[in-house]
């Protein structure tokens, strides 16, 4: 053994010594050895890594494989070793239709939605996303569901959520949409607000049921009937009114916004982050800028969706098809745009648990580095950027010690080959492996309570 490797592990097996000492020891010590280690925090390749892994955190990062007495060993000195994935921009409670909005809008409720909320996030969790921000759920079955998985009932990844989202009549998320007067649920409008006053009431009704960020939609969306995305649809007093209140409460808001009137003015008024942002400009990156606004620019759902409208139109609602045609290529521009000007980035999929077609979720990835992101700055933004956009630096975005054990593991090198984020072969959340060998792995005892 060579002295570098030999003075490793009796720095090793003191600090394993100092833990039991401090009462640490009932928790078991997992070591990975990883023959590449990807250091987003600090943009760096380490290789030939130990990562010591004490219950649901990592209690070291240590040069040379080591091997402690007691440990158990993960041998992953053939592949590259990163941070869970973090995705700004999931919609776990939603599901792949029939190709007919009405239907399925009277055909399900609620409860259908938290089955495939629960199948959504293990196929999450699965494609080495151990973090997500779900935007826009039915009633709050995500907020259900974040319970489930801290509870371990099922298995999925961390959830921050953000409960039903918040808009105007007739806008974005009004259901009621192109329905016939008469046919109307008590659920399509609980979170319709038209002034200030409702919008106050509405955000602190999200906080009391246990939301953790607000999600709005200012401007007109792709996938709803009737209305425009190039349009701002919420007035400035009723946005700064959501964004006040949410602040107050300590939650960040995001803002779906595609039209340049609703990006600028809601990163004026102190919005966290915008989703989509695909008629931003110049002038809209610069004001970003300037307010530390994030991106989260879905990318790759505008991609896929433009392919099956211009390819199987009779897959998508009528409705979409035309918006789809107009928005794709000036999304991916934006895009090109925005990471050149320097405007902070943070990955979201717009998706549910895999991409229509059965795709990962890290397309966005590829579609990202496609567009002229470096590899390193697209990891970034699923990891550490989104991260601080989350505002959870503390516990996740990076292999640190402190932080949870958040962990995945690919066979060849994502920073050469992007695509590799494609075919996670390893994913650990919280000290527990749910896959390894590409296979998953038997799930742990859940709670019988």
């Amino acid at each position: 053994m060579k002295q570098g490797s030999r003075r490793s592990s009796f720095l090793l097996s003191l600090l394993v010594g100092i833990w039991c000492a401090q009462g640490l020891a009932q928790q078991k010590i997992v070591v990975i050895h990883a023959g590449r280690m990807i250091d987003t925090a600090h943009k760096q390749v380490r290789d030939r890594i130990s990562i010591v892994v004490q219950g649901s955190r990592i209690s070291a990062v240590q040069d040379g494989f080591v091997s402690p007495k007691d440990a158990e060993i993960i041998d992953l000195s053939s592949a590259t070793v990163l941070p869970g994935l973090i995705d700004c921009h999931k919609h776990l409670t939603m599901h792949l239709g029939t190709g007919s909005y009405f239907q399925d809008l009277v055909t399900e409720n609620v409860a259908d939605s938290a089955f495939y909320a629960a199948a959504n996030a293990k196929a999450t969790l699965l494609n080495g996303f151990t973090s997500v921000r779900d935007v826009g759920a039915r009633d709050t079955v995500d907020v259900a569901l974040k319970k489930a998985i801290e509870r371990q009932l099922v298995i999925g990844p961390r959830i921050w959520a953000a409960g039903q989202i918040i808009g105007p009549t007739g806008g974005h998320s009004d259901s009621a949409n192109g329905v016939a007067e008469g046919i109307s649920s008590s659920e399509w409008s609980a979170s319709i607000v038209d002034s200030p006053d409702q919008a106050r009431k509405v955000v602190r009704e999200h906080r009391r049921s246990g939301t953790d960020l607000i999600k709005i939609v200012p401007s007109g969306g792709v996938g709803s009937v009737g209305d425009d995305p190039k349009l701002q649809l919420m007035a400035n007093d009723e946005i700064k009114a959501v964004i006040d209140t949410a602040h107050s409460l300590g939650m960040k808001v995001a803002a779906h916004a595609h039209g340049k009137a609703a990006i600028d003015n809601c990163v004026r008024l102190g919005i966290d982050s915008i989703e989509h942002g695909t008629y931003a400009d110049q002038e809209s990156f610069a004001l970003m800028k300037e307010h530390g606004t994030y991106l989260v620019p879905t990318v790759y759902v505008a991609y896929s969706l433009f392919q099956t409208a211009k390819q199987h139109p009779e897959q998508l609602p009528p409705h979409i098809v035309a918006k789809i045609h107009a928005i794709e290529p000036v999304i991916q521009a934006m895009f090109t745009s925005a990471n050149q000007a320097g405007v902070k980035i943070a990955m979201g999929t717009d998706s549910f648990g895999n991409f229509r077609g059965g795709f990962t979720p890290a397309k966005e990835l590829t579609e990202m580095v496609r567009l002229g992101m470096m590899p390193m700055d697209a990891l970034a933004a699923a990891t550490v950027n989104a991260a601080d956009l989350i505002g959870d630096s503390q516990n996740i975005g990076s292999i640190e010690p402190g932080k949870f054990a958040d962990i995945i593991a690919v066979s060849g090198d994502p920073l050469k080959d992007i695509t590799e984020l494609e075919r996670v072969g390893f994913v650990m959340k919280g000290g527990i492996v749910y896959k390894t060998n590409g296979k998953e792995v038997a799930a742990p005892a859940l709670a019988t309570r």
